[in-house]
């Protein structure tokens, strides 16, 4: 079993070793390194993979807050302090947890189960965004609608809706075309103001339009050339 990796900032010697201790008796978590400033665990973190920060707030230097603020990529945080004064600046970090010294392990024990519930949820909305890369689900007159991202011909603006062509249907919805292109992914094109289209779906195009089926559907002049070079990889018939 893989073992979340824990990275301790502190510049307490005492704090820091209390932490190695209550670390110690959980056999899901691994001490990747223990340093007494900001600066220090920056160098670790450009060496390591770290799921799991136990950062004080008040260092000398740079105060831990700051610090996180300017992670690139932030491992999750448990921030530990002797001042009560800090916990608002934490949570708007969207810590998971803040920790008052002395830290005793009850309640080290709880912020670790805090940590283990997100990673749960996080892995349980990286199966369903997995999941939802064949379809996509729209409000739709107070319901959810499920709409197979196969079965979709091309998408039509209508003012302040959106007509989502299908098959053998149609739904009419209200999003912007921005928002559903954004939901539907790399197969998809938008060619014009009013239109995305189905890459996989496009039978001949010219200059100036494609066609789905039976349906001619606009190309703007800005989306031309990008479009006209994707086609003639997938070797459409020009007409």
């Amino acid at each position: 079993m893989n073992k979340f990796r824990c990275l301790i900032v502190d510049d307490e010697e005492l704090a820091r070793e209390l932490l190695q201790s209550h670390i110690s008796q959980l056999h899901q978590f691994e001490l990747v390194g223990s340093c007494a400033s900001a600066i220090e665990a920056n160098q670790i973190l450009k060496q390591n993979s770290v799921d799991l920060l136990f950062l004080d707030i008040e260092m000398p230097v740079l105060k831990g807050t700051d610090f996180y603020k300017n992670l690139l990529h932030k491992p999750k945080v448990i921030f530990t302090t002797a001042y009560r004064d800090y916990a608002l600046e934490g949570f708007e970090l969207d810590a998971v947890d803040y920790l008052l010294k002395p830290i005793v392990f009850s309640r080290f024990f709880n912020a670790i189960e805090k940590f283990l519930n997100t990673q749960v949820i996080q892995q349980f909305e990286t199966q369903e965004l997995e999941n939802s890369n064949t379809y996509i689900l729209l409000k739709k007159d107070r319901k959810q609608i499920r709409v197979n991202l196969q079965d979709i011909l091309y998408v039509q603006g209508l003012k302040d809706y959106l007509k989502i062509h299908l098959e053998s249907s149609s739904h009419v919805v209200k999003y912007t075309m921005t928002q559903l292109e954004n939901m539907l992914g790399s197969g998809f094109m938008r060619i014009h103001r009013s239109y995305i289209v189905n890459l996989e779906k496009i039978t001949a195009f010219t200059k100036q339009d494609v066609e789905i089926g039976a349906h001619e559907i606009p190309i703007s002049k800005n989306c031309k050339h990008s479009l006209l070079a994707i086609l003639e990889t997938k070797n459409i018939t020009t007409q």
